[in-house]
């Protein structure tokens, strides 16, 4: 019964990793001139190429900016949809939404939202008196309004799981903490925050590999640009890949990409996994 999805593993994951690092290690061939072997000679190019410095800050920007808001707020949407409130399942719909949307129709909406001039962030603006901000014109604010985008599309999948981890917790525990004088801060932060900390580690590293596979939203919206400000990893790997078409860089990057997200989540994993409590 393993044996085919030990298959379809291999054949997806493990063996185009493989063969990332095997690209890596030939030069980019041609019709008249073949790849050959340089070793590690397109990883010493990683040394000088200061677009990939740039990226990789952009890139850990995004995730720091992104991946605690994105699980702040969905922590705050499932707490709230799990409250008593009238209209729950009306709240659950609105939070959900935009993670049923695709991502490209995600970026043209708020391509829309981020218009200067006619954009209804710039209307808001112009409402309170201030001028209008070209959002992703602007090496200042394209990063940051990207980050936004990403919040709102990414927080109400994360809600789900939330929910489900708050539906799951025993009501005794709380209504012990309560006997003993707890008020609701209290309770949440001593006793449903560290019951949620399995889901946290799952959530915060899906949000970590989701930081650095953004490429629909920069195709669609800046295309790295102004000057390379938005421009993530993964979407460097796409522009060098079939913009350059220098597939062994490429796959050098592919190969980097990987170990920093192993990397991370190996870390993830050693700092919230000592205190998770599973039931």
């Amino acid at each position: 019964m393993l044996v085919v999805p030990c298959s379809l593993l291999g054949a997806f994951t493990h063996y185009p990793a493989l063969r990332a690092v095997l690209n890596s290690l030939w030069n980019n061939g041609s019709s008249i001139r073949p790849s050959r072997f340089v070793g590690l000679g397109n990883y010493e190019k990683l040394l000088d190429d200061d677009k990939l410095m740039q990226v990789l800050f952009n890139s850990f920007i995004y995730a720091v900016g992104t991946v605690p808001l994105a699980i702040g707020l969905a922590i705050g949407m499932a707490l709230l949809v799990n409250s008593k409130l009238p209209a729950t399942g009306l709240m659950r719909l609105s939070f959900f939404l935009p993670t049923m949307l695709p991502m490209v129709a995600v970026a043209n909406i708020w391509l829309f939202f981020y218009a200067p001039g006619i954009g209804l962030a710039s209307q808001i603006l112009n409402a309170v008196g201030l001028p209008s901000i070209n959002f992703l014109g602007s090496a200042e604010t394209s990063l940051v309004s990207m980050m936004v985008v990403a919040v709102w599309k990414e927080a109400g999948l994360f809600m789900i799981f939330y929910l489900a981890a708050l539906q799951s917790i025993p009501t005794n525990l709380k209504d012990a903490a309560r006997l003993e004088g707890a008020g609701p801060v209290r309770i949440f932060f001593d006793v449903v925050m560290p019951l949620l900390r399995p889901t946290t580690i799952f959530v915060a590293v899906n949000a970590l590999i989701n930081a650095f596979r953004l490429v629909d939203h920069i195709v669609v919206m800046t295309k790295g640009g102004p000057s390379n400000s938005s421009s993530l990893l993964l979407y460097y790997i796409y522009e060098v890949t079939f913009g350059y078409r220098d597939f062994a860089y490429g796959a050098t990057l592919t190969v980097v990409m990987v170990i920093i997200l192993g990397l991370l989540a190996a870390i993830q994993f050693w700092v919230l996994d000592r205190k998770a409590h599973y039931q």
